[in-house]
C-alpha cells in the first residue's frame, strides 16, 4: 500500500556550530518514520571555506566530508564523515531516502594567488565592460594540503573559472571575468547575464572542470548511496550542463537518481522554460512560496482563490517540488521571505493535505531552530498526509477570503479521508462534498476546535472554520489512528 512521499529539509541556516548535527539527525530516525517522512534532504556535507563556521555553500573541498584537517577544522559544521555515513546509514536502514545537496556553481577560500589577465564588468550588467584588460592577483589555485591527494588529485586553476569578485593586489572588489573566458550564454538574464554569483566562478564547460565533476559526482554518490539529488542555485548555471551532467553521472551509477533544482524565480515562464521539454530535473516551487508569504502579510487582502494561479504545481505537478520555507527564507537570508507564524499552518496545508506536488517540510517548522519557531499544527498535518489524505479530490477554491477541499479516502486505507477549510478574514462556514461512500459518518474537527458534523446521504456537510484559521475534519474512526500515533 502506497504512502504519500514527503520530505524533510534536515537543516537549517542558524544552527549551531558544533559538529553534532549528523548524530541528531541519525537520534531523530524514528521520528521521522512515525511523522510519514519518506526522504530526507542533507546539508552540504563538503568543507567550506569557513571550515567548521560554514553552513556548507561556500564551498572549498567537495571531497573533505569531513575527514581531512583543512580551514581549521576535520569537522566541517555538521560532523565528521564517519558520522555523516553512518547517519545516511540509520536513514536507509529504515526506508527514508537520502537527498544530497550539489553545489557546483562556485568555489572558495583557494589556497594559492594567481596573476591573471581580466577585465571589470559591471555589477548591474555584466555583458558590459568598464576597464581595460588588466592584471589581478586572484584566489583561485585550490591544491588541498590538507588532503594530499586523496580521492583526487585534480588541481583548480585560473583556467577552470570565469572569474572572480576581488583583486588582491589592490583591494578592488568589482567582478573581473579572465581573458579567454565568457560568462556562460543559457542561464537567467538578470543583470544581463546572472552567470557570476559568488567567489571563484566555475566554468562548467571547460572539459578538465566537467571530467573531474563527473568522476566526482560517481564518487559522492557510490560513498553515500544517495537516491536523490538537490541542485544548488541552477539559474545562475549553463542549462546543458546538467543536462549533460545528470545523463553521465546516472549512466555511470547505472541507476538513475530523482533531482530536484533550486531555480529562484517567481516566473512560471522560467521555470518551464528550464524543465524543457526533456524534464529531466523537478524544481521547487518558489512562486508557490511567494503566494503564501504574500498571503501571511495581506491582513486579509490576498484572493485565497488565486493561490495556486501562476504556480509550477499548477502547471506540472509532477515535477514540482513544494515548500512553505527553507534555509534562504530564513529572517537575515538574501532571500528572506518567511511565512508568517499565524498563516503557517494554512500554508502546510496547502502543500500536503493535496493530492498535486511533492512536498518538503522544512527543519525549523518541524523540530524548531535558531530564528525559527516550530510550528505546533504540523506534525498533525503530517499523520494526517500519512495516514489519511488520499483518494479523490474535490476543490472549493471558489471565494477570496475562505476556500477549502475534500479527499474521499480509499478502500484500501478504511477510515481514511479528509476536508480542510481556510480563512483569511472572518469566521466561515464551507460546504463540500467527501464523497456518498461516507453517507451517514460522523466527522471530527481534529483542528480548529469546531464541532462534529454529520455527512448527508449524498456525501455533503457544513464544515466550520475560525477567522483567519484552519480547520481539518477526519472521519470519527480516523482520531483514534491520529491519537495513538
Amino acid at each position: 500500500m502506497e504512502t504519500n512521499k514527503t520530505a524533510l529539509q534536515g537543516f537549517s541556516w542558524y544552527l549551531p556550530e558544533d559538529g553534532q548535527h549528523w548524530n541528531r539527525l541519525r537520534a531523530l530516525v524514528g521520528d521521522f518514520v512515525s511523522k510519514g517522512i519518506t526522504a530526507v534532504w542533507l546539508p552540504p556535507a563538503y568543507k567550506g571555506a569557513a571550515g567548521m563556521n560554514d553552513v556548507g555553500y561556500g564551498v572549498y573541498d567537495l571531497y573533505d566530508l569531513g575527514e581531512f584537517d583543512q580551514k581549521g577544522s576535520v569537522p566541517t559544521k555538521y560532523g565528521m564523515r564517519d558520522e555523516y555515513l553512518a547517519c545516511v546509514a540509520a536513514l536507509h536502514e529504515a526506508g527514508l531516502r537520502v537527498m544530497v545537496d550539489i553545489v557546483l556553481n562556485q568555489r572558495m577560500g583557494a589556497d594559492e594567488c594567481e596573476w591573471v589577465q581580466a577585465v571589470a564588468v559591471a555589477r548591474e550588467d555584466r555583458n558590459r565592460q568598464i576597464s581595460g584588460m588588466q592584471t589581478i592577483e586572484a584566489w583561485t589555485k585550490f591544491t588541498f594540503p590538507g588532503r594530499k591527494g586523496a580521492y583526487s588529485d585534480f588541481v583548480w586553476d585560473w583556467r577552470c573559472f570565469h572569474g572572480v569578485d576581488y583583486n588582491a593586489a589592490n583591494g578592488d572588489g568589482s567582478i573581473f571575468l579572465f581573458e579567454g573566458k565568457h560568462w556562460d550564454s543559457n542561464v537567467t538574464r538578470e543583470n544581463g547575464n546572472f552567470d557570476y554569483l559568488m567567489g571563484c566562478d566555475v566554468d562548467l564547460l571547460y572539459e578538465p572542470v566537467y571530467d573531474e565533476l563527473v568522476k566526482w559526482g560517481v564518487w559522492y554518490v557510490n560513498t553515500t548511496q544517495a537516491e536523490s539529488l538537490r541542485l544548488d542555485a541552477i539559474k545562475h548555471m549553463e542549462r546543458g550542463f546538467y543536462l549533460r551532467w545528470l545523463r553521465d553521472v546516472q549512466q555511470a551509477l547505472g541507476r538513475e537518481l530523482f533531482v530536484v533544482g533550486e531555480y529562484w524565480e517567481s516566473n512560471i515562464g522560467a521555470l518551464e522554460g528550464y524543465l524543457g521539454s526533456e524534464r529531466v530535473m523537478s524544481l521547487f516551487d518558489v512562486f508557490l512560496h511567494f503566494r503564501m508569504h504574500d498571503a501571511s502579510l495581506s491582513n486579509g487582502d490576498f484572493d485565497l482563490s488565486k493561490i495556486f494561479d501562476g504556480t509550477l504545481v499548477q502547471a506540472d505537478p509532477q515535477n514540482a517540488v513544494t515548500f512553505v520555507d527553507n534555509h534562504d527564507t530564513q529572517d537575515g537570508q538574501a532571500l528572506q521571505s518567511a511565512v508568517s507564524e499565524w498563516f503557517k499552518p494554512s500554508a502546510y496545508a496547502l502543500i500536503l493535505l493535496r493530492e498535486a506536488g511533492y512536498p518538503c517540510v522544512f527543519y525549523g517548522d518541524l523540530y524548531g531552530s535558531p530564528r525559527v519557531s516550530a510550528v505546533p499544527d504540523l506534525p498533525l498535518l503530517l499523520k494526517v498526509r500519512k495516514d489519511l489524505a488520499y483518494g479523490a479530490q474535490r476543490d472549493w477554491l471558489d471565494a477570496p477570503d475562505v476556500i477549502g477541499w475534500t479527499r474521499e479516502g480509499t478502500d484500501e486505507r478504511g477510515a481514511s479521508g479528509c476536508a480542510v477549510v481556510i480563512s483569511d478574514r472572518a469566521e466561515s462556514r464551507k460546504r463540500m462534498c467527501v464523497g456518498e461512500r461516507h453517507a451517514g459518518e460522523t466527522w471530527v474537527c481534529v483542528l480548529g476546535g469546531h464541532p462534529n458534523v454529520v455527512i448527508d446521504e449524498n456525501g455533503w456537510a457544513d464544515f466550520d472554520v475560525s477567522g483567519g484559521g484552519l480547520s481539518v475534519y477526519v472521519p470519527e474512526d480516523a482520531r483514534q489512528l491520529l491519537e495513538r500515533e
